[in-house]
């Protein structure tokens, strides 16, 4: 008796061990990627950004001054324009709390939020909380949520139009830079249109296609394992063919493969 209660223990031990090794060894097996602009997304919402202009930086409260009040500007969606004539001009708002040609009128070096600007709040400094790297992550987070993307080729401006009509930068992230979590999938995460998440998924335009019009392709259907694990996972992708024109269909598999070329990086911000 005492042998096979000594053999139970070292069984159970053994499955301890498995079962804790067991996402190391998967993490390892399936390496997670990310791109800059997530890995942006993550420096923002560690200095703050987003708890001002709002979770999605599409806006945020209202800052009262001494007219009333205005909104804390939103970062995405096009609205950059409005504050921000290039890159540089982004990076001294960042790293100075104004724009390249501007000085403030008011003393940086007051206590409160507003430095007595006549603003409750006024853009923060970051230039001795950021190093280079993490400022250049977040140029590429506010490039990939700018909105300010115009492809010349129509077709795959029309279904970049489409794509953020239905959502699709919801779940794969903006400019499908890395998606949302998904519980219970592969990697633990819905994945983005670059590296080696996308050229695992998707070989061909034909390939994308059966992924947009049915949620899978033909190739994870066949195989079991593949098969098996998109079922579980707890985010599906949607399947389009009954929802969306053939023409529409079209304008998608072009789209996502200006994305996956990575020539949207390459267009000047604002």
């Amino acid at each position: 008796m005492r042998r096979i209660f000594l053999i139970l223990v070292v069984v159970l031990l053994a499955v301890e061990h498995v079962w804790l090794l067991a996402p190391t060894a998967k993490r390892w097996i399936f390496p997670p990627h990310s791109h800059p602009a997530a890995e942006g997304r993550l420096i923002a919402d560690r200095l703050g950004c987003l708890a001002c202009h709002g979770a999605d930086a599409n806006g945020g409260f209202e800052n009262l001054n001494e007219g009333g009040s205005e909104e804390v500007p939103a970062l995405a969606g096009g609205e950059m324009m409005m504050w921000a004539t290039s890159e540089e001009d982004l990076r001294e708002w960042i790293l100075r709390g104004h724009a390249l040609d501007e000085k403030p009128d008011y003393d940086p070096s007051g206590y409160s939020a507003g430095y007595d600007s006549g603003r409750a709040v006024v853009m923060p400094a970051f230039e001795t909380h950021v190093t280079d790297r993490e400022l250049d992550l977040l140029i590429e987070w506010l490039r990939a949520i700018s909105g300010l993307q115009f492809p010349d080729d129509a077709v795959v401006a029309a279904g970049l139009d489409l794509a953020h009509e239905v959502g699709c930068f919801s779940c794969h992230g903006p400019m499908g830079t890395g998606g949302v979590s998904n519980p219970a999938s592969l990697k633990g995460y819905v994945p983005g249109f670059f590296g080696e998440d996308y050229a695992e998924l998707v070989t061909s335009d034909v390939e994308l296609r059966e992924w947009i019009e049915n949620g899978i392709s033909d190739r994870f259907t066949k195989n079991p394992v593949a098969r098996a694990i998109i079922g579980r996972q707890a985010l599906k992708m949607p399947a389009y063919a009954q929802h969306m024109t053939e023409e529409q269909i079209d304008s998608l598999v072009a789209l996502v493969g200006w994305l996956a070329s990575s020539e949207w990086e390459s267009v000047p911000i604002p």
